[in-house]
């Protein structure tokens, strides 16, 4: 039993739930499970404080990663080519267009979250793709259309693990690491997205994620004409990634040194 929750963060702002995590691995190597949840959002946009989003993007830099903040969020959601006012199919042949130059990049080379969520495809099926993410909030309209109830709880899910590609024998493979996103409304009018690591690093990859979850909750929010109120990140296991801690000693001190005050 976990001690009281003693892996379980829970913050309004993006950026001091990552620090926690953060410190959390830097001080124990790896997490065992590790559950994070943001609760603080303005018009749907994470409360973050942006020096901390640039002193781990200028980290990230330091330490050549190749990777910043936003390019993995990215991943989850392309946030910058999302018009709110304009339809959803919009956005899904934007992507599409884009696809090809992003698949170029080698990191891509067995797919990209956003990807698998909107054209889902087994390897060797004849089918059509399946976009899930539209068909749950079609489910969603069409059913309070309907039949002026909620859909059940259970139906809102998406899949990003498709074991005909990614069941391998590869020591290292890269992706997905995010298995699984669910759905839930909560409340009157609030919704709740929930996002499965089966391993998740926290130096180079959660603060992206965490902010890639947001973002996508708030996207699939504003489609059912709902709120998000809290991300919910699960992770299986939880370390620092690729990059050794020692490497990683002067980040901890800047952190600890100016957002004490805050954890």
């Amino acid at each position: 039993m976990m001690n009281d929750f003693d892996n379980y963060i829970c913050e309004e702002n993006l950026s001091i739930a990552w620090i926690k995590a953060f410190l959390k691995v830097m001080n124990t190597n790896e997490v065992s499970p590790l559950i994070v949840s943001i609760t603080g959002f303005e018009n749907g946009t994470p409360i973050e404080l942006n020096e901390i989003r640039r002193l781990l993007d200028n980290n990230l830099v330091i330490n050549k990663t190749n990777l910043n903040v936003n390019q993995v969020a990215n991943t989850i959601f392309p946030v910058s080519i999302w018009n709110k006012a304009k339809p959803r199919q919009l956005l899904y042949d934007r992507y599409f267009r884009i696809y090809p130059k992003i698949k170029k990049d080698r990191r891509n080379c067995y797919g990209v979250y956003f990807s698998r969520m909107t054209a889902y495809l087994p390897k060797g099926s004849s089918g059509k793709p399946i976009n899930q993410l539209e068909d749950i909030i079609k489910l969603w309209t069409e059913t309070k259309r309907n039949q002026n109830k909620n859909p059940r709880r259970t139906a809102l899910q998406i899949n990003i693990y498709d074991p005909t590609r990614d069941l391998t024998s590869q020591p290292r493979r890269g992706f997905p690491c995010l298995q699984h996103v669910t759905f839930a409304p909560f409340g009157r009018d609030g919704l709740v997205v929930t996002g499965f690591y089966a391993l998740q690093h926290i130096y180079e990859r959660a603060y992206g994620n965490y902010l890639g979850l947001c973002r996508l909750g708030h996207f699939v929010a504003h489609a059912m004409g709902l709120k998000l109120v809290r991300m919910n990140c699960f992770s299986g296991i939880a370390n620092l990634g690729k990059i050794p801690k020692s490497a990683l000693s002067v980040l901890k001190k800047q952190l600890l040194e100016k957002y004490t005050k805050n954890i």
